[in-house]
């Protein structure tokens, strides 16, 4: 019984959107694991993992964001700073 729940959850959480499932799936594996280990609560350990994973997913994406903008700022400056000085 708890191995068709577990499957359900996973294929839930698959299913769910490609999108979406950033981090979840690795999330999910690690805690299942840990929740199984822990007490035999492999689903609870699924689901939070999943969470977990989608907000660590969420942030590191944030911050690629964040220096892909920097770094297209400083290439900008740079720029500026070389038509000014072509411009002397």
């Amino acid at each position: 019984m708890k191995k068709i729940l577990l499957m359900t959850a996973v294929a839930a959480l698959t299913l769910h959107g490609v999108a979406d499932a950033k981090g979840c799936l690795t999330g999910a594996a690690a805690g299942g694991v840990v929740g199984h280990v822990a007490g035999h609560h492999a689903v609870i350990g699924a689901v939070g993992g999943c969470a977990i994973g989608k907000h660590e997913a969420n942030k590191k994406e944030k911050e690629k964001k964040k220096k892909e903008e920097e770094q297209k700022e400083q290439k900008e400056q740079q720029q500026r700073q070389q038509q000014e000085q072509q411009q002397q």
